[in-house]
């Protein structure tokens, strides 16, 4: 499913509210075991999620992140963080 939410970006209360479905919409779908991600990859507004969705997956990908790029030059804090 691909979810576009109109709304106005200048109006702070239009934006919670979109954040909020935004955020929604991701818990549900991993609820029933699904991705937040499509076929165009995690994103920067959805890798919050990727902990929750990649599981021990998500660390063993930081522990491969810290070998190959110790001193994190390389997309720092795009899809895996570090720290």
């Amino acid at each position: 499913m691909h979810l576009l939410i109109l709304f106005d970006p200048n109006d702070p209360e239009e934006l919670i509210k979109a954040k909020q479905l935004a955020s929604d919409v991701n818990r549900v779908a991993l609820s029933f075991g699904g991705t937040v991600t499509g076929e165009h990859g995690v994103g920067t507004g959805k890798k919050r999620y990727m902990v929750e969705e990649r599981g021990a997956a998500y660390a063993l990908m930081a522990t491969i992140k810290r070998a190959v790029d110790p001193d994190n030059i390389m997309n720092p804090g795009k899809t895996v963080d570090i720290n």
